[in-house]
């Protein structure tokens, strides 16, 4: 049956499998993948840097630019960072995604590869069911200029230094003052970061339908300072007023260097991601999967 979809990128996590046996059955499972969707009526191109850093040949390439112009659907095949990575960057050119899993089940990569055969046949016909997801937009001011800017999917974070002690952080939330926060950082994520650091630091778990962010401090001098969830159309600002090496993180990805004074400025990007899961998809079973809940339960 013909696919839904013409134009299919495929995109891998190619940095760290660009040669030895990994990067063998990598190119292998990526190809094998091309030749299924080939099967279902697509015509199938390699990102660039994947094809180029894999060694595989045969397929027409194509920047990321290139695809969101020509493609109607992107495959992701590797781990929620290598989802992040290009999601950021898909965004703004409105290509869904599909996020396929080699290893352990993602949070946003939630397709073994091992069931892409019987998956992916009925997503491709139109049996799927799509997921938005916010973006956010930081920004670093230092005496009235912006000095850096990124995107960020997951969370902005802003950090101590390695060596040093806390760092005190004046928070606002539309322009009103919250408070003087000393603690070893702060952490702004949205409902797809909610599970990620901000997870591991005592934040709730948001379901992504909640247009919302959660504002969770890292290791509070004060103990009552506790996490709180804002509307995600709130600004949220961030002064560094004190503390050595203090560095923003953007989806661990981005870092920026910060000085006294410096302000962290996160508002919600214009543009989401668009995910494509099976139909019947819950974030609940994923819950279960990835945290293991129910486990020994009869």
């Amino acid at each position: 049956m013909t696919s839904l979809f013409r134009h299919v990128a495929l995109i891998g996590k190619y940095q760290t499998v660009a040669s030895g046996a990994s990067g063998a059955s990598s190119r292998q499972a990526m190809e094998d993948i091309a030749h299924f969707l080939h099967t279902q009526g697509c015509e199938v191109v390699f990102e660039h840097d994947t094809a180029h850093n894999m060694g595989i040949t045969g397929y027409p390439m194509l920047d990321v630019p290139g695809i969101g112009a020509q493609c109607d659907l992107a495959l992701v095949v590797g781990g929620d960072g290598t989802m992040l990575g290009i999601g950021r960057q898909l965004a703004h050119l409105g290509v869904p995604l599909i996020g396929i899993n080699q290893g352990r089940l993602g949070f946003i990569t939630d397709i073994p590869y091992g069931n892409i055969a019987s998956t992916l046949a009925p997503m491709l016909r139109g049996e799927y069911e799509e997921d938005h997801r916010s973006l956010m937009q930081a920004r670093v001011m230092r005496d009235g200029h912006c000095v850096f800017d990124a995107l960020a999917m997951n969370d902005v974070v802003v950090n101590r230094g390695a060596t040093s002690g806390m760092v005190e952080l004046r928070v606002e939330v539309d322009g009103h003052f919250v408070a003087n926060q000393r603690a070893d950082g702060l952490i702004i994520a949205t409902s797809t970061g909610s599970t990620a650091y901000a997870l591991s630091a005592g934040g709730p778990m948001l379901h992504p339908s909640v247009p919302a962010w959660v504002l969770v401090p890292i290791a509070p001098h004060t103990l009552s300072n506790r996490p709180i969830v804002l509307a995600n159309t709130m600004e949220i600002a961030i002064e560094l007023v004190s503390g050595k090496d203090a560095s923003a993180n953007f989806d661990m990805q981005s870092l920026a260097s910060l000085l006294h004074g410096d302000r962290i400025v996160v508002t919600r990007s214009e543009h989401h991601a668009r995910f494509l899961h099976p139909r019947g998809w819950s974030y609940f079973d994923t819950l279960r999967q990835k945290l293991h809940w129910n486990e020994g339960a009869v």
